[in-house]
């Protein structure tokens, strides 16, 4: 009777021990999986906003040219005007076009209060440096879900379990050849 008692124990613990081992290996591989569709989202994320970012900017950088050239007619034919001989055509002329130019910095200024092209430039630039580093989190944090379910499936006596239940097969971790092609050296892994 006390064998047959230790022998169910016995049996209890290893189904238990499957059990936890066959849960452990599911759920890490769900964890991959999420953690490689966060690095999905950081890169739709990252095609969504730099690509506004962009128009933006070039739509700035085309004010602000068409600005400046504005100004530089507007000081060339102030230039042309003559003290001793006052051409009242012309300066009505120039009149017109102050008046315009300020009018359109004006509206200018209210759709972008206080901007200028090369701080848009900078903050451009730093949005695209924040996409990458987010991108760049999200790869590191799938890598290491990736490691943990390889581990998961490959320890003994996981690798029993995986082989008998699951038969997951072993995940790559995220690999940039572009940026591997920097390095001289190669591990022998």
């Amino acid at each position: 009777m006390e064998g047959s008692i230790v022998f169910l124990v016995i049996v209890g613990i290893v189904i238990l021990s499957v059990i936890i081992i066959y849960n452990g290996i599911i759920s890490r591989a769900n964890a991959a999986q999420r953690a490689w569709a966060n690095v999905i989202t950081q890169e739709r994320q990252k095609n969504k906003i730099i690509p506004q970012l962009q128009a933006v900017t070039e739509q700035y950088q085309q004010f602000e040219s068409g600005v400046q050239e504005k100004i530089a007619a507007l000081r060339s034919a102030l230039g042309g005007l003559n003290s001793d001989k006052m051409d009242t055509n012309k300066l009505a002329e120039v009149e017109s076009a102050t008046l315009n130019l300020i009018q359109g910095m004006h509206i200018a200024v209210e759709a972008y209060p206080e901007l200028k092209a090369n701080e848009m430039f900078g903050k451009l630039m730093r949005e695209i440096t924040e996409q990458q580093e987010n991108i760049g989190a999200a790869i590191r944090i799938f890598n290491q879900n990736v490691e943990a379910f390889n581990n998961g499936i490959e320890v003994f006596p996981n690798s029993m379990v995986n082989s008998l239940l699951n038969k997951k097969v072993k995940l790559n971790t995220f690999n940039d050849s572009e940026a591997e092609a920097g390095f001289d050296y190669k591990p022998n892994f």
